[in-house]
Parts: structure tokens; sequence; C-alpha cells
């Protein structure tokens, strides 16, 4: 499936900044087993003094920019065309939960995508004892890794309640999952915690979700703003398997990748720090129109 993506985000300054840096993380992955970036480019208004374009550690694109001068709002506009691609189906002897850590164990390389950096705590993802229980209580030791993967997501969109006013970005997982409600983010943390307190590897997915579903099929909640969803391992034969816990249904051809790390922190679409005083709003927008043909 073929997208063009359209996002503006913009900051308006109660008054002037008077300099100021910021990441970015907005520019799709492309990744050859699927999904690939024909063309991509961000503008940024007003035109900064400095800026950098690079990749992260984990292989996702990040432009740095900064002022030096007074300015009084900045605008970051994406503008890319993405093909995603169906996800390749499980093998059906896919590691069982059991056999982890044996499998594990015979991980010994520390590349970006190995599994070895999204098995302990991130920053946002503390150990939670009452997220390791829910997802203890809904698990086997001969349910492959693939399955459980499939059954927490299935069970935390049970759990949780979709609410966009619920939480803020910094609300703590342990907070989201006893008032069991909260955005696409916190379903995403709660998830990696329930896998992490299991022992599986699970990381955080951001990207985008098609606005037009298919015919005779609801909207997916979070199609107007940018989306979040989880990703774990599975076993060697398996490797990485997307879930979205948020909608109840396995990452494929409408979720598109902008970045993957431990959690939030790794991909925040815009950070910095600037020179200011007084308030600043903030606004998004987002076109996500399949491409026909």
């Amino acid at each position: 499936m073929i997208y063009d993506i359209k996002l503006v985000i913009d900051y308006d300054y109660a008054n002037a900044a008077t300099g100021g840096r910021h990441l970015a993380c907005l520019l799709p992955l492309s990744h050859d087993a699927d999904q690939r970036l024909i063309s991509g480019a961000l503008t940024i208004t007003p035109v900064p003094e400095e800026r950098t374009d690079r990749s992260d550690f984990f292989g996702n694109s990040i432009t740095e920019f900064s002022f030096r001068g007074a300015h009084s709002g900045i605008a970051v506009m994406l503008s890319a065309r993405v093909e995603r691609f169906e996800p390749l189906p499980s093998p059906a002897d896919a590691t069982r939960l059991a056999d982890l850590p044996v499998a594990l164990s015979q991980i010994h390389n520390l590349a970006p995508d190995s599994p070895l950096h999204f098995l302990s705590a991130s920053p946002r993802v503390p150990p939670t004892a009452e997220i390791t229980a829910f997802a203890r209580a809904r698990v086997r030791p001969d349910m492959t890794l693939a399955d459980i993967l499939q059954t927490i997501g299935h069970a935390l969109h049970g759990h949780m309640r979709f609410d966009p006013e619920a939480t803020t970005v910094d609300t703590p997982i342990a907070e989201a999952f006893a008032a069991r409600h909260g955005v696409c983010q916190d379903f995403s943390h709660i998830m990696i915690a329930a896998l992490r307190g299991l022992g599986i590897p699970a990381g955080y997915v951001s990207g985008f979700l098609r606005t037009l579903p298919p015919p005779g099929k609801p909207r997916l909640e979070g199609a107007d703003a940018m989306h979040a969803w989880v990703r774990a391992w599975c076993g060697p034969r398996a490797g990485w398997i997307e879930f979205d816990p948020t909608n109840d249904k396995g990452a494929g051809t409408d979720h598109i990748v902008v970045a993957r790390g431990r959690d939030y922190s790794d991909v925040v679409p815009i950070k910095g720090t600037l020179r200011i005083s007084g308030g600043q709003e903030s606004h998004q927008a987002v076109d996500v129109i399949p491409v026909e043909g």
C-alpha cells in the first residue's frame, strides 16, 4: 500500500523566543522488510540557522535544528510518500515462552535491533508489579511468544478505554493502568511493561494510521494524529512482530512506521530547549492519503 503523508506541527509563543535548539523525529523509516520511503522532506519555518540530518542509534531519522535570533514560533512540515508491505506470517514453530531464556542466551550482539536492548526497564516503562501480574494471569509457558503478544494485546484492549482527555504525555503507566483509560502512548507503554515483565523483549513504535478506513470498516482510533503501537521479539525465527493494543490488531498496511525505540523517550516527535518568557500553544494536523493504483 502506498500513502502520501502530510503533517504540520506548529508552536506559537506568547512572547518571542531568543534562541532554541530542537530535535525532530518525524521522517518515516525505510526498512526493506516492511516499508519503503519513496520520498520525503522535512521543512522548518522560519529557516533555522543550523540544521543537521542524521540517524540515531536505532536507525531513526533525526533532524537537529537551532535558532539564535528572536522568533515568535516555529512550524515543522512533513511531506512523504511511503510504501507499506504486508507483514510476514509468523512461523508455525515459533519460540515458546518456556524456551525464551535459552534463545536469549544465544544472542551475543548489541546491534541496534538486538532484543537485549529491550528487556530491561527504560525511562517511561519501569517494572510494575500490577501490570506483570496482569500478564502472568493470561499466559501459559507452552504458549508461543507470538500468541502471547496477541493475548496480552487483546486483554489490554479489553481492560483499557481509549480517552484522549484522560492522561498527559507524562502520566505514569501505573496510574493509567489503574484508571483503565488513556491514549495510544499509555496502551503501548503498559503493554511493553507487561511483556517485559514476562521476560519478552518489547519496544515502542511511533507512526501514522491511515485516515480512510476500508469500506464497511470503522475508523481507527488515533488516526487524526501520530499513533503508537508495540513490537516484541518473538524468537530467532519469528523475529520482531508488531501489535496495536489501542485498536486490538496486528500492525499491518494501515500502520506507517516513523521510528522505533525502547519507549516514547527514544522517539519523541519534537523536543528541545528554548529561551522564552510566557507560555506557548501547539497544534498538529495529519493527513494519511492512500494512493490509488
